[in-house]
């Protein structure tokens, strides 16, 4: 049995409509999310602050986030925010639209590779692209400013470069896999490793060439291609190293990768968490039984081309799951795995299952959502009265509209209604929460008054100062945190400036307040 002896049907759809489709939907969701929510706390905020204070002081060799060296990152994905500010100015929206720019180029890395592994089977890529580009996971990170669509990316680029290994390249291919192993460095760091090398070491169970040639040549050019990223590598580690000092240095080469990996200091989570989480990582292409049940057929492990997807998807699974730091994002590299053998699936007969799979989140959001606006349910531990019958009626008739979409897409080609099941789902998502979200998140609400005290200055008191404001009020300054202890010191040599605290302050009035990811923020102008 082979990984996909009949392909489902696509109805009237060509190989080339199915991979645009998928492009045009990554695309669209990339544009469409951010701009239905604010930047949010306090990944996002953080990521745009590194960027901004790289911007604004030139640190462009080690990355700063409140004036300290920021080692927690590798700085990639601030180098290339610069290099669109470059060409736009300083623009948050410009900045949100950078990470997903690699969600779009993943969709497309994975229709290349579809093709590259089933050149006999036209629409085997452009079906994966589509699957990968509709999974509810990969939607929503590929919409937000992080670092695991670089990451995606770069693994399809080393899984490509391996291929082309395998088919006899020499130095050439190897070159390329460095690369791809460098890039993934500098997106997320040496995580890259988790993804390839299994596949690596593994060859001989999953290579397609006729004639796969001696051990020792294939290890020598993954030695050649290691060799390459170092060299590749060199050229920003060795003066960041230098120029960060001994702290910097033992947190990129210990603290940051091997540290996350042996004790994590941050989202420890039990050795079960990502099988549990797999319900969810796979929504909704995998809330079908039949496609399952043909990926688990006897004879599927005879093809060495669904070995290869196997030792891809599950070896990142299972070092993951020994790993002790656990988010569920951490796969989003593997997903393209999953969407290569999900491709192979047949197409259902019917759209009801897609509609089904989409109420399965639409219907709770707005329940919640009517929850929220009149005071019965609470986010952040507070009531939230802000959404509001006309919020309520635009997100139930996007639900409505969005599942008779399904409904008459399944008819034309069944794909299609399960492709739409993610966006539809989410966009309904944001629109019924926008409100709430603003109300709680939107860090930009204090960045008028913060924005006019770069020089009598800010401080942070009681609570653990992210970099929440740094970008979205363009702070000049770092902002100051000195503990309770000497918090009134500080405001004695500061007059004219801000403290943020979440607690009560005898300095009088707040001249702001509001909630910010479960906190409730009192900005106090001094004297």
């Amino acid at each position: 049995m082979s990984l996909a002896p009949n392909l489902p049907d696509d109805g009237a759809l060509s190989p080339r409509s199915l991979g645009l489709i998928a492009i045009g939907i990554a695309l669209g969701l990339a544009v469409l999310l951010p701009l239905l929510r604010p930047v949010l706390p306090v990944d996002e905020t953080r990521y745009l602050s590194v960027a901004w204070e790289m911007q604004r002081d030139g640190t462009f060799i080690v990355p700063h986030l409140n004036g300290e060296i920021y080692g927690h990152k590798p700085p990639l994905l601030f180098w290339l925010i610069n290099l669109v500010w470059s060409v736009t100015g300083v623009s948050e929206a410009a900045a949100r639209l950078v990470a997903p720019a690699f969600g779009v180029l993943a969709v497309i890395l994975t229709w290349r590779l579809g093709n590259r592994l089933f050149p006999e089977r036209a629409s085997h890529g452009a079906r994966a692209a589509l699957i990968l580009a509709t999974t509810g996971i990969f939607a929503i990170y590929g919409s937000l400013t992080m670092f695991d669509t670089m990451l995606s990316a770069a693994t399809l680029m080393g899984v490509l470069a391996l291929l082309r290994m395998d088919a006899g390249g020499r130095w050439p291919a190897a070159v390329g896999l460095g690369a791809a192993l460098a890039f993934g460095v500098l997106a997320k760091g040496p995580v890259i490793l988790v993804h390839l090398v299994p596949l690596a070491l593994t060859r001989p169970v999953w290579s397609l060439a006729d004639q796969p040639g001696r051990a020792s040549d294939w290890y020598g050019r993954v030695a050649l291609a290691i060799g390459a990223a170092l060299v590749f590598l060199a050229a920003w580690l060795v003066p960041a190293l230098w120029l960060g000092g001994a702290e910097y240095r033992t947190e990129v080469l210990w603290r940051q990768s091997a540290g996350r990996m042996v004790n994590a200091f941050d989202h420890a989570r039990p050795v079960w968490f990502f099988v549990a989480a797999l319900p969810v990582l796979l929504w909704p292409w995998a809330w079908r039984p039949a496609g399952l049940r043909r990926l688990a057929g006897r004879g599927l492990w005879g093809d060495r081309r669904a070995r290869l997807l196997a030792i891809w998807g599950g070896s990142t699974l299972v070092l993951f799951s020994l790993i002790s730091g656990k988010q569920i994002h951490y796969l989003l590299p593997a997903l393209p795995a999953a969407a290569l053998a999900l491709a192979a699936a047949p197409a259902p007969r019917r759209g009801w299952g897609a509609v089904v799979a989409c109420l399965v989140v639409v219907g709770p959001v707005l329940v919640f959502a009517a929850l929220l606006s009149t005071g019965q349910a609470r986010l952040d531990g507070v009531e939230v009265m802000t959404l509001g019958l006309p919020t309520l009626i635009l997100a139930g008739a996007l639900g409505l509209a969005g599942v008779a979409a399904i409904v008459l897409a399944s008819r034309r080609a069944p794909v299609l209604g399960w492709a739409l099941v993610a966006p539809v789902a989410l966009l309904v998502t944001h629109v019924a929460l926008r409100p709430a979200l603003m109300e709680h998140f939107d860090t930009a609400r204090f960045a008028q008054e913060l924005a006019r005290a770069p020089d009598a200055g800010i401080a942070i008191d009681a609570y653990p100062y992210q970099g929440e404001f740094g970008f979205t009020a363009r702070l000049t300054a770092p902002v100051a945190m000195p503990g309770e202890e000497a918090l009134d010191a500080w405001i004695a040599a500061h007059p004219q400036g801000l403290v943020i605290s979440t607690r009560e302050l005898p300095l009088g009035p707040p001249v702001g307040e509001a909630w910010l990811a479960g906190k409730r923020l009192r900005l106090f102008r001094l004297p």
